[in-house]
C-alpha cells in the first residue's frame, strides 16, 4: 500500500511539473499563439490564371478540412476567369461565323444593290 501511495504522489508531481512547464513556457511566459496557416501561393493577381497555377494550388488545412475563405476566393477567381474566357470564345466564334458567311456569299454588294430574291435558284445556279 505504501508503494502504491508513493507511485500516485510521484505521478501527480510529474503531471504537475509537465503542466507548469507547458503552460508557463519554461521562461515565465505562456506558449505563443499559433499563427493560422494561410494560403501561401495564391493565384497571381497581375495575369490570367493558367493550368500550372491551378495544378500548383494547395490549400492549407484547418480544423475541419480546408479554410473556406481561401477556397471560396480561389473558386470565385477561377469562375470569373472562365466566364470571361467563355465570353471571348463566343465573340470569336461569332466573328468567325460572320466572316465565313460573308465569304460564302461572295463580295458585299454596294449600298444601292441590297435586294433579296425570293425565287428558287435554277439548277445551273447551284454549286
Amino acid at each position: 500500500m505504501v508503494m502504491f501511495l508513493f507511485l500516485v504522489v510521484a505521478l501527480a508531481v510529474v503531471v504537475g511539473a509537465v503542466t507548469l512547464a507547458v503552460v508557463g513556457g519554461g521562461e515565465n511566459s505562456p506558449l505563443p499563439e499559433a499563427v493560422p496557416e494561410r494560403l501561401r501561393d495564391p493565384l497571381p493577381p497581375d495575369r490570367p490564371v493558367d493550368r500550372a497555377d491551378v495544378e500548383g494550388l494547395r490549400f492549407p488545412l484547418a480544423a475541419r478540412g480546408y479554410r473556406m475563405a481561401d477556397v471560396d476566393d480561389a473558386l470565385s477567381r477561377l469562375g470569373a476567369e472562365l466566364a470571361e474566357r467563355d465570353a471571348r470564345i463566343a465573340d470569336l466564334e461569332s466573328a468567325l461565323a460572320g466572316a465565313r458567311s460573308a465569304s460564302a456569299h461572295g463580295p458585299v454588294p454596294a449600298a444601292g444593290e441590297n435586294h433579296v430574291s425570293m425565287d428558287k435558284p435554277r439548277r445551273e445556279d447551284r454549286p
